[in-house]
């Protein structure tokens, strides 16, 4: 069974997502640990009521960005990590973490990506007029949200959407693709050539 690692900044809505996927049997493996840099994340706190390990490591406590995700990585390694998602973690990612880890690194992306990447994806989309957008599961690499798709989700921008609206929408798209690609992940289903990500039968 793959080991999952949640990395999370926040909330963590997507993290309940997935927790609650690994409860039905909707991902063949387990969350074996979840790290945030931020102690009063919520996403600890959810970890904690499963049981699953939950650890804050404070970036302030590391000499740059690469000697922090050292320690993460080292940490990952220590339990044994599978896959590592990204469930709205809010620090750029070191190339020696994304080469420790390559092509078992996942993000979620609020838009249809490569359209509106990095920060507010949705306000992006939103106030470009788009009619439509969605979310995006991606392997990670060293650029920004530029690796290679898993799955992605279209939504509507309905007519008098707000983007607090059009926001929900999304995480309600996000919180039924991420546990299906973790899932394809964890039962190998997964094959990335070149750009593409095929889905294997």
């Amino acid at each position: 069974m793959k080991r999952i690692a949640v990395l999370a900044s926040g909330r963590g809505t997507n993290l309940e997502a997935i927790l609650e996927a690994v409860e039905r049997g909707s991902i063949a493996g387990e969350v074996a640990l979840v790290i945030s840099d931020q102690a009063a994340a919520q996403a600890l706190q959810r970890a904690g009521k499963r049981g699953v390990k939950a650890l804050f490591i404070n970036p302030r406590d590391y000499g740059g960005r690469e000697q922090y995700d050292r320690a993460i990585v080292d940490q990952l390694k220590e339990d044994r990590i599978d896959l590592v998602a990204l469930a709205g973690f809010m620090r750029l990612l070191s190339a020696y973490f994304v080469n420790a880890y390559p092509m078992q690194i996942m993000n979620i992306h609020p838009s249809l990506l490569p359209a509106f990447p990095g920060l507010d994806g949705v306000e992006q989309a939103f106030d470009y007029g788009v009619k439509v957008t969605g979310c995006t599961v991606h392997f990670v690499d060293e650029g920004l949200d530029t690796g290679p798709v898993i799955l992605q989700e279209a939504v509507p921008v309905i007519q008098h959407d707000t983007v607090e609206t059009l926001h929900q929408r999304i995480h309600a798209s996000e919180h039924r693709l991420y546990p299906t690609a973790i899932d394809l992940f964890c039962r190998e289903k997964l094959k990335v050539e070149g750009r593409r990500c095929k889905i294997i039968d």
